[in-house]
């Protein structure tokens, strides 16, 4: 199970999720360009002492990350508030790879149609969204606890 973020915008939601991967052993893949540098502040206030425990591949492009996910044969899970599909309805296997969009924007078009699912977590009527960290959380808490995924 890997989780991926794409083009981050935000250092304190990227800081939260690596700190969430070196907790559950979990690689977190960043198809850059970012909106921050990775030296920023409150990136490393958000991963604290976790930065270093996390495994982080970052990704020049999203055609470079594209490519590795096909190399390794991983299944690539959008999560997106566009999606009709729960994320609790679907069956997640252990060589996915989560996929979140930008905090600001979310994901282009092209990464809507490279991904082999799409999937949305259901809120109350007239919101939009929440926050791309807990979002992310969630969606991978559901992933590892179906795939028996979680360190023992």
């Amino acid at each position: 199970m890997r989780l991926a973020l794409f083009e981050p915008d935000i250092p304190q939601n990227a800081g939260a999720l690596i700190r969430l991967c070196a907790c559950l052993n979990v690689t977190l893949d960043i198809v850059e360009p970012c909106g921050f540098l990775f030296t920023d502040r409150h990136l490393k206030r958000a991963g604290m002492d976790y930065l270093e425990q996390a495994e982080i591949v970052r990704y020049a492009t999203w055609n470079a990350f594209q490519d590795a996910c096909k190399k390794l044969e991983r299944r690539l899970v959008l999560l997106t508030s566009k999606a009709s599909l729960p994320y609790t309805d679907f069956a997640f296997a252990q060589g996915d790879t989560i996929l979140l969009g930008r905090e600001s924007a979310g994901v282009p078009d092209f990464v809507h149609e490279a991904a082999n699912a799409r999937l949305r977590i259901p809120l109350r009527k007239g919101l939009r969204s929440i926050n791309v960290a807990q979002a992310g959380a969630m969606a991978l808490g559901e992933a590892l606890r179906q795939t028996d995924g979680f360190p023992a």
